[in-house]
C-alpha cells in the first residue's frame, strides 16, 4: 500500500471512529505510520482529505448504481436493484459510510457543494424509480420523498450493525431489504432481485472486496 493510500485508510478509520474534529494530525500520522511533517505531502489539509474521501465514495456509489440499473425500464426492478446494491455496498464499506453520512456538515460551503451534488444525484435515481412506480400504479405512497428518505436511512443502517456472523448471508440480507422496500411502497408487483448477481459483481469490482 502506498503512503497516500495509507493516509486515506487511516483517515477513513479515524474519522469514522472519532469524528473529523476528534481526529488530530498526530493521530493521522501515527495511524498512517508517517511523520506529522510528511503527512501534508500526501493529504493537503485535513478538510481536503475529508472532501476527497466523500467525493470518491459518493462517485463510486453513483457510478455503481447507474451501472446496475442501466437499461431497466421497470421501476420495481430498478428500485429493488438500488436497494440491494446499497445494502451490499454499505455492508462491505461501513467506515466510509459513517464518514459520508456523519461528517458532511463539517465541510466548508465550497467543499460541501460538490459532495452534496453527488449525493443528490444518487438520490435522484431512487426518486425517479419511486415516482415512475407511483405513476404506473405499482407503488402506492402519498409521500414519495419521505418514503425515499426512510428507505435510504433503513438501508444505510446496515453499515452500523451488519456482521458476516449474523443470521443472514449478505445476499439474503440484500434480498430481504429489497422485499421490505417493496412492501413499504405498497408494491403490487414484486419480482425477485434479478440483478443481485450483477450488483455483487459491481461491488466486488468497485470496492475491491469479495462479496
Amino acid at each position: 500500500m502506498s503512503s497516500r493510500d495509507r493516509v486515506r485508510a487511516a483517515a477513513v478509520k479515524l474519522f469514522a471512529n472519532k469524528g473529523f474534529h476528534g481526529t488530530g494530525i498526530r493521530d493521522l500520522a501515527q495511524e498512517a505510520e508517517l511523520s506529522s511533517a510528511s503527512l501534508y505531502h500526501y493529504m493537503g489539509t485535513k478538510e481536503d482529505l475529508l472532501a476527497e474521501i466523500m467525493h470518491t465514495a459518493l462517485t463510486r456509489l453513483l457510478d455503481a448504481a447507474r451501472e446496475a440499473t442501466a437499461g431497466s425500464p421497470d421501476p420495481v426492478h430498478r428500485l429493488r436493484t438500488l436497494v440491494a446494491l446499497h445494502v451490499l455496498a454499505h455492508a462491505v464499506g461501513p467506515a466510509e459510510t459513517r464518514v459520508v453520512d456523519n461528517e458532511v456538515d463539517v465541510l466548508s460551503p465550497a467543499a460541501r457543494a460538490p459532495v452534496v451534488a453527488l449525493r443528490d444525484g444518487y438520490e435522484r435515481l431512487w426518486a425517479a424509480a419511486i415516482d415512475e412506480g407511483v405513476a404506473a400504479g405499482v407503488f402506492h405512497t402519498g409521500h414519495p420523498a419521505v418514503t425515499r428518505l426512510a428507505l435510504l436511512e433503513m438501508c444505510s443502517g446496515v453499515a452500523r450493525w451488519y456482521s458476516p456472523r449474523g443470521p443472514l448471508a449478505l445476499d439474503q440480507l440484500a434480498e430481504h431489504y429489497a422485499e421490505l422496500a417493496s412492501r413499504a411502497l405498497g408494491c403490487t408487483s414484486s419480482p425477485g432481485v434479478s440483478n443481485l448477481a450483477r450488483c455483487r459483481e459491481i461491488v466486488a469490482k468497485e470496492w475491491g472486496v469479495s462479496v
